[in-house]
């Protein structure tokens, strides 16, 4: 009985003791949840201030970009018009204008072929009065690619390839100068027609023609869109093949006062696309362009004036004889 007591008292204990520890166990339990749960509504609070901030931040923004737009719609006309004229703003990259200029200024077997096939074609236009034929031989023609390769190495004062292109540019007159000559001694008609004895009478409309045909020819070279539909409307409006083949005409029948006008128009489109060419690549501030000295840029301004006085005189006299008539 005595025994059965004292296991009682210990089972009791034991009870006791396990409900302390059971009581002990729980106790953190209790404070990690009340900390887990401190720890929750804090997260909370923070993550809606940043929530907030963010709001407040994207709210700024936005105000800042109606300011700037603003801003930017209340440009002044001279911005506006300004901006609409400039041939910087889809110009190629550098490289890819000094390839496709130059490119198309190389004096190669295929080149010199489509020269010849060029002026046959334009030679038995003007022999038979066909516009369209002209216009088609205006459009084989290579010569433009010259001219405005010319111009690059001019602007880019390299006389390698100054020196290349004019040697090309001469042997491709020559070439043309023969081939017309020689069709023309040939041909049994021997009659000039109006089609040649409209190239024989250049006027200033011509120098405007040339300086405008340069303009749009050298920038359509210099746009990022490779399709350049320019040069083939320049080259018609220019026309450097038909007064070669009116020379050629006048040499094989000993018209020399023909010959003298014809290579007169020929001289001032070849001038006036390649001085309009060359302001247009001064312009375009290209990498490779020569930086001139404020003494070498004045020395330069006034050869060019010179030189276009020069060529211009004979259309200056002209004009002032008609003027005196009148």
């Amino acid at each position: 009985m005595e025994d059965k007591n004292i296991y009682s008292k210990h089972e009791k204990k034991i009870e006791k003791h396990h409900e302390q520890i059971e009581e002990k166990k729980e106790e953190p339990s209790k404070e990690y949840r009340e900390q887990k749960e401190g720890l929750s509504k804090e997260y909370r609070e923070r993550k809606e201030e940043r929530r907030e901030r963010y709001e407040e931040y994207k709210e700024f923004v936005e105000e800042r970009r109606e300011e700037i737009n603003a801003l930017m719609s209340q440009k002044s006309l001279k911005d506006i018009i300004r901006g609409a004229f400039s041939i910087k703003a889809d110009t190629a990259e550098p490289e890819i204008i000094r390839e496709r200029i130059l490119s198309g200024g190389k004096v190669t077997g295929t080149n010199m072929v489509i020269m010849i096939c060029a002026i046959m074609i334009a030679s038995v236009g003007l022999t038979v009065n066909s516009t369209a034929v002209i216009i088609g031989a205006m459009l084989v023609s290579p010569l433009m690619g010259s001219i405005l390769a010319l111009a690059y190495g001019s602007v880019t004062r390299n006389p390698v390839l100054l020196e290349k292109h004019g040697t090309g540019f001469i042997l491709q007159i020559v070439v043309s100068l023969l081939t017309s000559t020689l069709y023309f001694m040939i041909a049994p008609i021997h009659t000039a027609t109006p089609e040649l004895l409209a190239r024989t009478s250049p006027s200033f409309y011509d120098v405007l023609i040339a300086t405008f045909g340069g303009i749009a020819g050298i920038i359509g070279q210099t746009r990022e869109d490779k399709a350049n539909t320019v040069i083939p409307g320049v080259a018609i409006a220019t026309a450097l093949m038909p007064p070669i083949c009116t020379c050629g005409f006048s040499m094989a029948n000993g018209n020399w006062d023909m010959f003298k006008g014809a290579g007169y128009l020929f001289i001032i489109n070849c001038y006036f696309i390649y001085s309009a060419a060359e302001v247009v690549l001064a312009i375009l501030d290209l990498p490779e362009a020569a930086k001139l000295s404020p003494e070498e840029r004045k020395k330069f301004r006034r050869r060019k004036y010179r030189t276009t006085f020069i060529v211009l005189l004979p259309c200056i006299a002209f004009l002032f004889s008609i003027h005196m008539q009148g």
